[in-house]
């Protein structure tokens, strides 16, 4: 197996930025909120598409959001190891254009089935934004550094579903559901010009990888054959399975269970308020408690909101009072939980990052999506399913972390780990 280079120095890259570091902050959200917007723009319009469209089963109509993360979530194994032979602009160009070109086609898809091939590309071409832009970070930054950086992009990131599904309702107000596709495309142009102009290239020369199957091969062992790396993302991967379930099953909770209406938006808007606010005390505190210490404790604090909510869902119909409060609660602890674990599974892969970044991205989105989708399908007009589903899925991220980790949570420092191997 061959062995990784090492990393060229952060600090160097850095420097050759040339950019504000505000900006590259808010360039890299942007680049990941095309994801989100996505997503999350289209739930108020899942009732309308299905009416428009023919479809007669309400769960069906959910197959817009897992069309678009199957896409999203393949199609990161080949962008990887792209990003890390010719480069992060390119790739990322090519990503964004791919994005637009379907957004733009599923505007004036006539049928159900071809909206969902729509779908399927456009998720194909967003898969660039993800992986290249954790890619670009990590050329950038590392450890703890890399972690607040990150907390700082999703925080932006987050204002996307603040926004999204207002954005959705609105324009549905003056116009069919067509035309959300129209405001993707849009969205997604403005990024591409942004990145064009202002984004160098972050890929120092000499640590380009040839793309051959041969190095994608061995780039993709080195992932999976390190613990740290592999268990950090085998638990990131469960816990978005949990958000993927919620966000399916959103509309269909908050409007046919409780009736929300027009109200669901905004509902939607808070809750991913919560979400942005922890984001930013996590890039506070990791500095001065750890990726480890704060991580493990937001694992274990997310378990027990779902057991407590398991158990009050068990026990009777739960009011949406109680519901919000609940989940709100839950988001604080999550929101510590993707940046932190997307930290720790690139820290050890820094010369391989578009490769791993790949790896991660697949498993988050392609895996989690899967069993996202499980979990929104299980919806049967009561939040216990979910419920249920948030508890199991957590309790496999902690085995996972406590494989990472030995068996001890809560350690500064996990013991050297080896290039491409288990042993120390």
């Amino acid at each position: 197996m061959d062995q990784q280079k090492p990393a060229p120095h952060p600090e160097t890259l850095r420097g050759a930025l040339r950019i504000p570091r505000w900006e590259f902050i808010a360039l890299c959200a942007a680049l990941m909120a095309i994801n989100a917007l996505a997503v999350d723009v289209m739930l108020p319009g899942l009732q309308e598409i299905g009416a428009s469209l023919g479809v007669e089963n309400e769960n069906h109509r959910q197959y817009v959001i897992p069309a678009y993360i199957f896409g999203f979530g393949v199609a990161q194994l080949f962008f990887g190891p792209l990003s890390d032979r010719f480069g992060r602009r390119p790739p990322l160009v090519a990503g964004l254009i791919v994005y637009i070109v379907a957004a733009a086609a599923a505007a004036v898809a006539p049928t159900f089935a071809l909206l969902l091939a729509c779908r399927l590309v456009q998720g194909v071409g967003a898969a660039a934004t993800r992986v290249i832009a954790v890619s670009i970070v990590r050329d950038t930054f590392e450890g703890r550094r890399m972690a607040e950086v990150m907390s700082l992009i999703f925080m932006v990131f987050m204002a996307v579903p603040i926004v999204a599904p207002s954005v959705g309702q609105f324009v549905m107000l003056f116009a069919s559901w067509h035309f959300i596709f129209v405001v993707m495309a849009a969205g997604a142009l403005a990024v591409l010009g942004w990145m064009w102009l202002r984004l160098p290239e972050t890929l120092h020369p000499e640590y380009r990888r040839p793309f051959t199957l041969d190095a994608v091969l061995k780039g993709f062992a080195i992932v999976l054959t390190n613990r740290v790396a592999l268990c950090y993302t085998l638990a990131s991967t469960f816990i978005f399975a949990a958000m993927f379930g919620f966000i399916t099953s959103s509309q269909q909770i908050y409007v046919g269970l409780y009736g929300v209406g027009e109200l669901f938006p905004l509902i939607f808007a808070g809750m991913a308020g919560v979400i942005a606010v922890s984001n930013f005390a996590n890039s506070r505190l990791v500095g001065r408690i750890g990726m480890r210490r704060l991580s493990h404790s937001a694992l274990l604090a997310f378990l027990t909101i779902s057991l407590i909510w398991l158990a009050l869902s068990l026990a009777g119909p739960i009011p949406l009072w109680l519901f919000i409060i609940i989940y709100c609660c839950a988001m604080v602890p999550f929101a510590m939980l993707g940046s932190n674990f997307n930290a720790l599974a690139m820290e050890p892969l820094g010369a391989i990052a578009g490769t791993a970044s790949s790896v991660l991205g697949f498993m988050q989105t392609f895996v989690g999506g899967v069993f996202g989708t499980a979990i929104g399908q299980a919806y049967d007009g009561t939040v216990m399913p979910l419920a249920a589903s948030f508890c199991l899925v957590t309790a496999a991220a902690l085995a996972a972390v406590l494989v990472a980790e030995r068996g001890k949570l809560f350690q500064a420092h996990n013991p050297p780990v080896t290039p491409g191997g288990f042993s120390e």
